[in-house]
């Protein structure tokens, strides 16, 4: 009744799909796993918005040259057409392009950019949690070497020294501006307690400012210039990774201020997915689930 015994793409379904016919100008380049944590490379349309003609190609794996070899099916006097793609840092993903589409403007997406900020952030919180972590074990075990009874020191909003760094993570990912009455009286106890927190805090909320805030690129490369030179005065190890990371891509970063491209519809296509896997409570045939997915999508 769904066809599927006469479907064409049936025989190769589980190690790639193409759907030539859904080619356009703008692409989204992303990865996902939807079966036992298997990866799959998917090039999407964003003209399709996630909807029906949004896939392209599904390839399983990540290796470039196996993509490369399914998109090469597609006559290159098509592929020529392709003006802008969007993707992640990943050396892959950019090869995929450049070897696929040759007339492509490379756009890396800024939300990776800003992750990545956001990771590094999240790294000097978790750090002092665990030096929190072990001064309080080292007091709980003198108290009870002496039998004396432990009572925790609170701080001015009521947590503990390693509560405020657990509850502390929630808020270190939004504007000050968006913070509620409780994250406002936290991040204050924060700061004061790690200083170097709250640099690390504006370094990443500087970044997202310049991108919301930019309009074009000499403004941006200067703007992003002096972002690095704050970096490199902070002296954070993983910020300093950021800053040679992105000096090494700088080009198709900034190539995301000529039309402010992101890879949204990607990841709101994985997001898709997953929900279409949910619904049919996880993959038991994948070629079916494979079959189903594309009839919506492709």
């Amino acid at each position: 009744m769904s066809d599927f015994k006469a479907w064409d793409q049936k025989n190769h379904a589980t190690d790639w799909l193409l759907f030539a016919q859904n080619l356009g100008t703008h692409l989204s380049l992303d990865k996902t796993a939807y079966s036992n944590g298997d990866l799959y490379t998917i090039l999407t349309n964003k003209k399709a918005k996630g909807k029906k003609g949004a896939i392209v190609v599904m390839v399983k794996g990540t290796k470039a040259e196996a993509v490369i070899k399914i998109l090469h099916k597609i006559p290159v006097k098509e592929r020529k057409k392709v003006k802008e793609v969007t993707l992640d840092m990943a050396g892959n993903m950019g090869l995929i392009v450049k070897k696929s589409f040759p007339n492509a403007t490379l756009v890396i997406d800024r939300f990776h950019v800003q992750k990545l900020a956001l990771d590094a952030l999240q790294e000097i919180r978790i750090k002092h949690r665990w030096d929190a972590i072990d001064a309080e074990n080292d007091t709980i075990e003198y108290a009870r070497n002496k039998s004396l009874k432990h009572t925790p020191s609170l701080l001015s909003n009521g947590d503990t020294l390693k509560q405020l760094l657990a509850r502390g993570r929630y808020l270190l990912y939004k504007s000050s501006s968006k913070w509620t009455e409780n994250q406002s009286k936290r991040a204050e106890v924060l700061f004061k307690k790690y200083p170097d927190l709250e640099k690390a805090y504006k370094l990443c909320q500087n970044l997202s400012w310049i991108f919301n805030n930019t309009k074009d690129k000499t403004t941006a490369l200067i703007r992003l210039a002096k972002w690095d030179e704050k970096v490199r005065q902070a002296e954070f190890k993983s910020f300093n990774t950021i800053a040679r990371t992105m000096s090494i891509h700088y080009k198709n970063i900034l190539n995301y201020f000529d039309n402010r491209s992101t890879n949204a519809s990607a990841e709101s296509f994985n997001a898709k997915i997953k929900a279409f896997r949910a619904q049919f409570r996880g993959v038991r045939n994948v070629d079916f689930f494979l079959f189903r997915l594309t009839t919506i999508f492709a």
